[in-house]
């Protein structure tokens, strides 16, 4: 399948599709070749435990993990978690808060699931089609009032966990083959919706990928998480988030900035210049390996 960046990749870890027999892992604050996973004694960034209690203020500095299958890698010294709204276990939840890290919750906000916990919700009317290449996945018609109340649930169950921040993916229906009659304009309007949801509640988010709409969105979101920019020549956009101060992380998955250490370091040079917190990361996103370019 070719992939392209509206599409986001990272169903691919949570059906569990292995990314090979890969065992490296590299990176950290010390560029983008140094090893990162040497636990953290204290608190990321000198915080202490009171300090890093206090709400989460997305910097354009901030650094990352993020990880969504697999037994969680807690020990990179980052200030942000990227982790699963539903399968992540509370254990982990309470140990990067004991580290003073941030956490973000994911979940998808454009499809519905087979396999969540709340799947039984959706009806059927508010199912479409299929997402291309994602069994048991199917994209949400965004203006249901019932999907929405869906997605306050989620938010809910974010809050409730104690997560910082969301990263509700898949919200750019318009741009694929959703199976309903979605437009640029209900696009806005729902991503909308979720910002407002989510600030309601004290949460951050973040803009999951949908590049065109990136300066129509920036206002409303607090963060972006890009997949690919580098590869598709798409990160001039993101601009409108890190000169207003916002970080903006992203996730590359091409084979050869993870086995061309001279290609990765150019990239690694052009994604800094833009202040972009970007990674090299398997596709499935369960810490096999793992580059960073800060």
């Amino acid at each position: 399948m070719a992939f392209s960046s509206s599409i986001s990749l990272r169903s691919l870890a949570l059906l569990g599709v292995m990314a090979g027999a890969l065992t490296l892992c590299a990176c950290g604050g010390g560029g983008d070749d140094s090893a990162d996973s040497t636990p953290a004694e204290e608190p990321a960034d000198g915080l202490t435990q009171a300090q890093a209690a206090t709400a989460w203020v997305p910097h354009v500095t901030d650094t990352w993990q993020w990880q969504l299958s697999g037994t969680i890698n807690t020990s990179y010294d980052v200030k942000v978690y990227d982790i699963d709204l539903f399968d992540a276990p509370d254990s982990v939840l309470a140990t990067l808060r004991s580290q003073g890290k941030h956490i973000v919750c994911y979940f998808s906000a454009g499809s519905a699931e087979n396999w969540r916990p709340d799947y039984s919700r959706f009806k059927a009317s508010d199912k479409g089609n299929a997402l291309d290449g994602w069994a048991g996945e199917r994209w949400v018609d965004t203006r249901s009032a019932n999907v929405r109340s869906i997605m306050k649930a989620r938010l809910d169950k974010a809050k409730a966990r104690g997560c910082d921040g969301v990263e509700p993916d898949n919200v750019d229906a318009y741009q694929n083959n959703p199976g309903f009659p979605l437009t640029a304009q209900t696009q806005l309007s729902y991503n909308r919706f979720l910002a407002n949801e989510a600030h309601a509640r004290g949460l951050k988010v973040g803009l999951k990928n949908d590049v065109d709409q990136l300066s129509a969105l920036a206002p409303s979101f607090d963060f972006a998480v890009n997949e690919q920019c580098n590869q598709y020549g798409e990160c001039g956009g993101y601009t409108v988030f890190t000169r207003a101060g916002k970080p903006v992380f992203n996730a590359e998955y091409k084979a050869q900035w993870r086995t061309d250490a001279n290609a990765r370091a150019q990239m690694c040079a052009k994604a800094r210049a833009m202040n972009l917190r970007t990674m090299v990361l398997p596709l499935n996103l369960d810490d096999a390996f793992r580059y960073s370019c800060d």
